[in-house]
């Protein structure tokens, strides 16, 4: 049995904005504010970077103002810092912290580099393509070797999307101001971030953001627990000759603790002794058991009128279900599958790779986590998009974003374990949205454990180990 703590928040740039301003209308200070990002970035690069002599380039923004900050706290401690700038820094509080900067500021177009380069050009509210004249001075930079340190954002990251508005520096090091933000969890800002550290800048955040998944926790099984108690699980087996996707779920359903899982169909080989199988007859009355706790249908599955009647079957019940694969893909006419499942009476998570959300809900496109919350919506489910980072959503607005995963899981049948691993927890009792992020967190570690050479049949052998760490 496990539960989920919330994980770190991750913020849009617009509730960044909106935390700094009711601190301010608190009464502290944008300046202070300022001083207190500084403070805390020139911390973390010392213990990042001792005594390195650096290079910071300034912006004309807030984000300039931060570097100018770091600058003068690092030349005090007695650095080597050079600062290069693309303009006077304009508007408060940047132009306040510029002002104590004594030293000479050189153009940004001319500077040479430094051993260590503090990126400070643009922060979290670029939202459009770096000018071609940074680019070609980053371009430049990029070159020299240098290690980066970038302040809130790498500049030109868009930091709600995570999508590269040009190619940005590489950082070895990102401090985020406040709070993590989405881009440092979604795509290239994810890759180019590097370590991500959060500097307190003493402001309140909002409760109504989305969280990194962090790992659950593994609470302590009664003594008069039965297998019932631990959760039955009912996993629609997949087309004859196709029932490898499916016993991968089945197993994987038994090692994340669920304590009974019954076949529907009529296969004969079992991945494991362990396991029951009923035929789809005698499988209703498994479905009509009170005691079953979730479903899961789709890995294996074909397109025929069997697979549709038990798709419809499962979806006007109340058991929660877990929708993959062939389930997502069934020949309903177009656009009906997102229909069928938004008319649903079942509790849903629905687990698509792009390729399916695209068919179901259309192109997913640059704002990822915006297409997946507004899929929630249009589905009534949760949904989980699968991918280098997994992006969870609620049709009540929650989202988190799994990054606990590795480039190894992307191999053939890993999916079917991720259905079978969010089975179990639904039927131990876990609401869907926190199923589906316990279970996107958990297959992710197996997937770490299992590292280079991994197929999908090893990872439910690698949860034991995963859930006793917890």
């Amino acid at each position: 049995m496990l539960s989920l703590s919330p994980g770190a928040p991750l913020l849009t740039p617009a509730q960044m904005r909106a935390a700094e301003a009711a601190a301010i209308a608190g009464g502290t200070s944008a300046l202070r504010l300022m001083e207190r990002a500084a403070a805390g970035a020139a911390l973390a690069i010392d213990h990042f970077a001792p005594g390195r002599p650096a290079l910071v380039l300034c912006g004309p923004g807030n984000n300039g103002g931060d570097g100018y900050g770091v600058a003068v706290m690092l030349a005090a401690s007695g650095r080597n810092v050079r600062v290069a700038a693309s303009g006077p820094a304009r508007g408060e509080p940047a132009a306040a912290m510029a002002a104590r900067w004594q030293g000479a500021v050189e153009p940004l177009a001319t500077a040479q580099a430094a051993p260590l380069i503090i990126d400070a050009l643009y922060g979290t509210g670029l939202d459009r393509a770096l000018p071609e004249a940074d680019q070609m001075i980053l371009d430049r930079l990029r070159s020299s070797g240098a290690t980066v340190v970038a302040l809130d954002v790498p500049s030109g990251i868009d930091s709600r999307t995570g999508v590269a508005l040009g190619a940005p520096l590489e950082a070895s090091l990102t401090i985020a101001f406040g709070a993590l933000k989405l881009g440092h969890a979604l795509g290239a800002g994810r890759q180019l971030s590097g370590r991500v550290v959060v500097a307190d800048i003493g402001i309140g955040l909002p409760e109504d953001v989305g969280r990194l998944v962090g790992a659950p926790k593994r609470l302590p099984l009664p003594a008069d627990t039965h297998k019932f108690r631990r959760g039955s699980v009912l996993v629609v087996e997949g087309t004859p000759g196709r029932g490898g996707a499916t016993g991968l779920t089945a197993l994987a359903a038994l090692r994340a603790g669920a304590g009974l899982v019954t076949l529907a169909g009529a296969g004969t080989d079992f991945p494991i002794q362990a396991m029951m199988r009923r035929s789809d007859a005698e499988a209703l009355a498994v479905l009509a058991d009170p005691r079953t706790g979730a479903v899961a249908i789709g890995p294996g599955l074909e397109d025929t009128q069997r697979s549709r009647d038990w798709l419809v079957r499962v979806l006007g019940g109340s058991v929660p279900v877990v929708v993959d694969a062939g389930a997502l893909d069934l020949g309903f006419g177009p656009g009906s599958a997102a229909a069928l499942f938004a008319e649903s009476r079942a509790p849903l998570v629905l687990t698509p790779h792009e390729g399916e959300f695209n068919r179901l809900f259309g192109a997913v496109g640059p704002d990822r986590l915006g297409a997946v919350q507004a899929a929630a919506v249009c589905a009534n489910a949760v949904v989980l998009l699968k991918g280098a980072e997994t992006i969870i959503a609620g049709p009540d607005g929650r989202t988190a974003v799994n990054t606990r995963a590795t480039p190894w899981l992307a191999t053939a049948g890993s999916g079917d374990v991720l259905t079978g691993i969010i089975a179990a927890l639904l039927a131990q009792g876990l609401a869907p949205f926190e199923a589906a992020c316990a279970g996107s967190w958990l297959h992710g570690d197996a997937g770490v454990r299992g590292g280079p050479g991994l197929v999908a049949d090893d990872l439910p052998s690698l949860l034991p180990a995963v859930l006793a760490a917890l």
